[in-house]
């Protein structure tokens, strides 16, 4: 597993179920909101149709890091540093485990310059979220 997937399944396994109804509750309720009864005989011969697949929830990052830094003892800005978001999720923040990150991501710029990678990481890290099924506030992403 990816550095940016283990990250992404640590945001994403502290959300909070969805609480939408599926697609397969609304097909169900449908046929009794109206329509003509069937008759035993007329219902027996018709196959169901198939219920829409439940769009994947989406992941309200920001409330689930906010509530993160919350309970975290260190004074952590995930907003601004990706030192920050990968430490408030229980990560290796190194210097190495960012360089690894960046190559993962395709970081092209030179990785000696940390704070210039740090910076388009921590965006870079929130656009792919945002990709993923994540709700990014847009201010962040760019």
């Amino acid at each position: 597993m990816g550095l940016f997937n283990k990250l992404m399944s640590k945001i994403f396994g502290h959300a909070a179920p969805a609480t939408t109804a599926s697609a397969s509750q609304t097909a169900a309720a449908a046929p009794a909101a109206g329509g003509t009864p069937q008759t035993p005989a007329a219902a027996g011969s018709s196959a169901p149709e198939p219920a829409a697949a439940p769009a994947a929830p989406v992941v309200d990052v920001a409330a689930v890091l906010n509530d993160l830094a919350k309970k975290n003892p260190e004074k952590l800005d995930w907003r601004k540093s990706i030192v920050d978001l990968m430490k408030l999720v229980g990560m290796d923040s190194s210097l190495t485990a960012r360089k690894q990150l960046a190559t993962e991501l395709h970081f092209t710029g030179d990785m000696n310059d940390s704070a210039s990678m740090n910076v388009w990481l921590h965006k870079q890290v929130l656009i792919k979220l945002a990709e993923n099924g994540g709700k990014v506030p847009p201010e962040l992403l760019s």
